[in-house]
């Protein structure tokens, strides 16, 4: 009799984490975790050779995975897709459960959070925060009818996961998204795993001591349409690029915001926000540019090139001048 292996491939981030998270409480069954840092999204590439499988895939870009997608769907694979990124063409077939929204309002855990009908709803509270997706985090806890206090312990969560996704290599993370899933896994309830797991303690006390570095640095470039920070190619400079790229967009909702981590070989690491008051635009600047993508929220793009910084300038300006619509 052969035996069907099971792959489930998420995001590793607050997200992609929580996502998996929800759905294997309510459906628990042993897998092979394919996941990396954040932004390693073409993760579908890993399984090309596999057969006669089934396939879980959480938070991370169709579009970009597409020729990997139509292949293991060829080789007899069923595959369930659950994404909120730009998708492209989504391919009709009957191996492929797709279920993709890319409205600016949603992540992976809220799309999630539907096919459970709720089940785990905590979970994509925190997840949501992480996105920095707070009105829907507020919406959810709302109907769960939670605390001020289990809120702000959600969104810490959620903001903490977050933050220790973002890496060049798995190393540069406190904690491997792998190992942080596992320890997640044992908790059905957040406020548990935020009470009692080392883990949790230690990605609050590395959030700190990074956090501390930001203060050091101000705006390379500032106008009415938005803010544009560079800070140096450290791995902590890495750590906290989602994290303060959402901060600085809560505090200033008006205005687009990117922050650039320099690479270190030449290039730049860009994490853009929209404007949290207009938030579109971000995926269509970001993939502008050869290794850029994302969402209409928030985007990012891996290696920008020195020589494309100037570029990078004039078109976040142009595509967020005056909160215009984006075409």
């Amino acid at each position: 009799m052969k035996v069907i292996l099971h792959y489930d491939v998420f995001n590793g981030d607050a997200d992609g984490i929580c996502a998996l998270h929800q759905l294997r409480l309510a459906n628990p069954i042993e897998s092979k975790l394919i996941t990396g840092v954040k932004r390693d999204v073409k993760l579908l590439k890993q399984l090309r050779e596999v057969t006669d499988s089934t396939i879980t895939v959480l938070d991370i870009s169709m579009d970009v995975n597409k020729d990997s997608l139509l292949i293991l769907l060829d080789q007899n694979n069923e595959i369930q897709y659950f994404d909120h990124h730009f998708s492209g063409e989504i391919p009709v077939h009957s191996r492929l459960q797709s279920y993709i929204d890319t409205a600016p309002d949603v992540c992976t855990s809220v799309l999630v959070d539907r096919f459970l009908n709720g089940k785990y709803r905590d979970w994509a509270v925190a997840a949501a925060f992480g996105d920095n997706l707070h009105q829907i985090a507020h919406e959810l806890a709302s109907s769960l009818g939670l605390s001020s206090f289990q809120i702000d312990q959600l969104r810490e969560l959620g903001e903490l996961i977050n933050y220790n996704s973002y890496g060049r290599t798995i190393e540069d993370l406190h904690a491997s998204p792998v190992t942080l899933y596992e320890s997640i896994s044992a908790y059905q309830n957040p406020g548990e795993f935020c009470e009692n797991s080392k883990t949790f303690l230690d990605l609050k006390a590395g959030y700190a001591q990074d956090m501390e570095n930001v203060k050091s640095y101000s705006p390379i470039n500032e106008s009415e349409t938005g803010v544009i920070y560079c800070f140096p190619p450290e791995s902590w400079s890495m750590r906290v690029a989602g994290t303060f790229s959402n901060m600085i967009a809560r505090d200033e909702p008006d205005k687009a915001h990117a922050l650039l981590v320099d690479n270190g070989d030449g290039s730049f690491l860009v994490s853009v926000r929209s404007p949290l008051e207009n938030p579109i635009g971000a995926d269509v600047l970001c993939r502008e540019f050869p290794t850029g993508g994302g969402r209409q929220a928030a985007a990012g793009i891996n290696q920008l090139p020195d020589g494309d910084v100037e570029k990078f300038i004039e078109k976040f300006e142009s595509i967020f001048k005056n909160g215009s619509e984006v075409k």
